[in-house]
C-alpha cells in the first residue's frame, strides 16, 4: 500500500481545494467522500446503510424544514451518522483498491475516530483536519455559495443556522482531533495552509 492522505473538516473550510492542489503537486488522485457517498447510494442496500440515505433525494422544502426544526447539534449529529456510513466505503477503496497505490480523500466523512483507529493499523496513512474559527468568512462562503444548495434558492435565515452548524462541526473537529492526537489547521491564506498541509503529511 502507498501514501494514503486524508483530509477532513468542516464545509466551507477549503478541503477540495487542498485536495485538488495536492493532488496536482504529488501527481495524486483524489476523491471527495460526497462522490463516495453518492456512488455507495447506487449500490447499497437502504436496510444495511439507514444513515446514507436519510435525505436522499430531498426537495428542497424538505431541506429547508429539517434545517429549520433542528438544532446545530442535533444536525452535526446527523450528518456524523450519514458519515459512520460513508466511512464504510472510504475504508474499503484504501484497504481494497486495485487501482490506485497512492491517493488522496476528502470529506465531512473523514472523522478523528475512525482516522485514529486506521492510523494504528497503517502508519502510511496521513491525516490533517482543517478548522475555520472564523464565524464571519464561513457566514460569506454560505450566504455566497450556499451549502446545500445554490444560495439563492433558500431563505437567509436558513444559511444562518448553516452558519450555526457548520461552527458547531469546527468545534466538533477541533476537540474530537485532540482527543486522538490528530494534527488541526486554522485555515488563513491559501497558500500558508498548502504549506502547513504538505509539512505535516511529509512527517
Amino acid at each position: 500500500m502507498g501514501k494514503i492522505i486524508l483530509i477532513g473538516g468542516s464545509p466551507t473550510v477549503g478541503k477540495s481545494y487542498t485536495a485538488r492542489k495536492l493532488a496536482e503537486g504529488l501527481k495524486l488522485p483524489w476523491i471527495s467522500t460526497d462522490t463516495i457517498r453518492e456512488q455507495m447510494r447506487e449500490v447499497v442496500r437502504k436496510e444495511d446503510y439507514p444513515a446514507l440515505f436519510g435525505h436522499y433525494k430531498a426537495t428542497p422544502e424538505m431541506g429547508v424544514e429539517f434545517l429549520t426544526t433542528k438544532t446545530s447539534k442535533e444536525i452535526v449529529k446527523f450528518v456524523n451518522e450519514e458519515s459512520r456510513d460513508v466511512w464504510k466505503g472510504v475504508k474499503a477503496i484504501i484497504e481494497k483498491d486495485y487501482v490506485w497505490e497512492s491517493f488522496i480523500i476528502e470529506g465531512v466523512a473523514i472523522l478523528p475516530k475512525m482516522v485514529s483507529k486506521l492510523i494504528k493499523q497503517n502508519r502510511e496513512v496521513k491525516a490533517v483536519f482543517l478548522i475555520d474559527e472564523d464565524i464571519e468568512r464561513v457566514r460569506k462562503t454560505i450566504f455566497n455559495r450556499g451549502l446545500w444548495d445554490d444560495a439563492k434558492k433558500y431563505p437567509d435565515s436558513v444559511k444562518e443556522k448553516e452558519v450555526k452548524w457548520v461552527m458547531a462541526f469546527n468545534q466538533y473537529i477541533k476537540e474530537e482531533a485532540k482527543k486522538y492526537n490528530l494534527p488541526v489547521i486554522k485555515i488563513g491564506k491559501r497558500k500558508n495552509l498548502l504549506n502547513e498541509v504538505r509539512k505535516l503529511i511529509s512527517k
